[in-house]
C-alpha cells in the first residue's frame, strides 16, 4: 500500500518528477513540423481544427477521412502524408525496438497492492483497461481513485499527470476525490484543478468530446481518460435491432478513437461497462451476466476486469481476459475474510473500499 505523504512532500516529489514528463515529448511529433517540411502552415490549421495535433495521430487516419476535411483535395492529403511519413516511422521494427518502446509504458497503482499485483503492477499506459459489472459492483469507486493516483509521482508508482474524465451517467463526484487526495497526503483543491471533466449526453457528444481532447492531450502532460460508461449513450441513442448494425458501427469507431488516444499520447484509458442478462449462461450460473458492447467492445479491450458482488459488502474483481496476465481474482475485505482459504494461495489477492479509496485490507 502507498505510503501517505505531507503534501508539502508529496508537491516536492512532483515538481521534481515534472523533468521526466518534459523528456516524453519524442513520444509524439507535433503536427506543426509538417509547416517545416514544406506543407502550407493554413492546412496544417484544418487539420488542427479537425482534431489532429501530432503527426502520430495523422498516420492513424485513412486518406478517405482526410479528404473529408474541408479545404483538403486528394493531391494535398497525398502531400501531407508523404512528409508525415518522413517524421515518424509507422512501419517495420524489430522486436528489440518493440522492447524497447514497451519500456515507456506507465503502471499506474490502483490504490491497492492487492489490485496492483492482480494487473502485473497497475492500469497501463497505451492500452485501455474495462472493467464490467453491475451497478454498485465498484467501478467507479475505482475510477475516483485513479482520479488522484495518476497525480502522484511516478516514484510513487502514480502518472505524474493529468486526468480527463468523461461521464456518461452523471456519477462523478468531485467531493469523493476530496478525502481519497487527503489519504494520499495531496493537496484536494490542486488534485481537483488537474481534473478536466465533462458530461456527455449523446453518443455523438462522447465522441466529439474525444476529439477536443487532442488538443489539450497535445499541451499538457495527461496520463489517464476515464470514460465511465462507455456503452450507456449507445444503449439509449439506438434501440431495437433494427438499429443493432449501426449501433456497433459508430461504438466501433468511438473504440478506435480512444485506442488512437492511448497509443498517440501514451495514457491509460479506463473505461467501465455495463452487464447485460445473458439466459444462455448455464444452468449452474445462478446469476448469469455478460458484459454489453458485444465482441466489438470486447476486441477493442486490452485488459477486461469483471466486478461482482459477493456475501454482504464483499466485492470481487476478476481478471477476465487480458494478453499478459493469469486469470486471477481480488477480492474485498469485508466479509471476505473466511472464505479466503478457497483460493489457491498465489491468488489471495484482498483489498477493500474505504472513505479513501480502493485499499489494501487491514487485518
Amino acid at each position: 500500500m502507498i505510503g501517505t505523504l505531507k503534501a508539502e512532500e508529496a508537491s516536492q516529489l512532483q515538481m521534481v518528477e515534472r523533468e521526466d514528463v518534459d523528456g516524453e515529448e519524442d513520444l509524439f511529433e507535433a503536427i506543426d513540423k509538417l509547416i517545416s517540411a514544406g506543407i502550407n502552415a493554413g492546412d496544417v490549421k484544418k487539420l488542427q481544427d479537425a482534431g489532429i495535433y501530432t503527426c502520430n495521430g495523422l498516420m492513424m487516419h485513412t486518406k478517405k477521412n482526410l479528404t473529408g476535411i474541408k479545404g483538403l483535395s486528394e493531391a494535398k492529403v497525398d502531400k501531407i502524408c508523404e512528409a508525415a511519413e518522413k517524421i515518424v516511422n509507422f512501419g517495420y521494427i524489430t522486436g528489440s525496438d518493440a522492447l524497447l518502446k514497451r519500456k515507456s509504458v506507465i503502471r499506474i497503482t490502483t490504490g491497492s497492492q492487492a489490485l496492483d499485483e492482480l494487473l502485473g503492477g497497475g492500469i497501463e499506459t497505451s492500452a485501455i483497461t474495462e472493467a464490467f459489472g453491475e451497478f454498485r459492483s465498484g467501478k467507479t469507486q475505482l475510477a475516483h481513485t485513479l482520479c488522484v493516483s495518476t497525480q502522484l509521482p511516478t516514484s510513487m508508482r502514480g502518472g505524474n499527470g493529468k486526468v480527463a474524465y468523461i461521464d456518461t451517467e452523471g456519477t462523478f463526484r468531485p467531493d469523493r476525490v476530496i478525502p481519497i487526495a487527503e489519504r494520499f497526503g495531496m493537496d484536494p483543491g490542486a488534485v481537483l484543478d488537474n481534473i478536466v471533466y465533462a458530461r456527455a449526453y449523446t453518443y455523438e457528444h462522447q465522441y466529439n468530446l474525444l476529439l477536443g481532447l487532442a488538443a489539450k492531450m497535445s499541451e499538457e502532460p495527461f496520463r489517464l481518460l476515464i470514460v465511465d460508461s462507455v456503452i450507456a449513450l449507445f444503449r439509449v441513442d439506438f434501440t431495437g435491432r433494427g438499429e443493432l448494425a449501426e449501433r456497433q458501427q459508430k461504438l466501433a469507431q468511438m473504440l478506435s478513437r480512444l485506442i488512437k488516444i492511448a497509443e498517440e499520447f501514451n495514457v491509460a484509458v479506463y473505461m467501465t461497462n455495463q452487464v447485460i442478462a445473458d439466459p444462455g449462461g448455464g444452468v449452474f450460473i445462478s446469476d448469469p451476466k455478460k458484459p454489453a458492447g458485444g465482441h466489438v467492445l470486447a476486441h477493442a479491450a486490452t485488459i477486461r476486469l469483471m466486478f461482482r458482488k459477493g456475501k454482504g459488502e464483499q466485492r470481487v474483481c476478476k481478471v477476465f481476459d487480458a494478453p499478459n496476465l493469469p486469470e486471477a481474482e481480488a477480492i474485498s475485505f469485508d466479509y471476505c475474510c473466511r472464505y479466503l482459504f478457497w483460493l489457491p494461495p498465489k491468488r489471495k489477492h484482498v483489498f477493500q473500499i474505504t472513505p479513501g479509496g480502493i485499499a489494501d485490507a487491514k487485518d
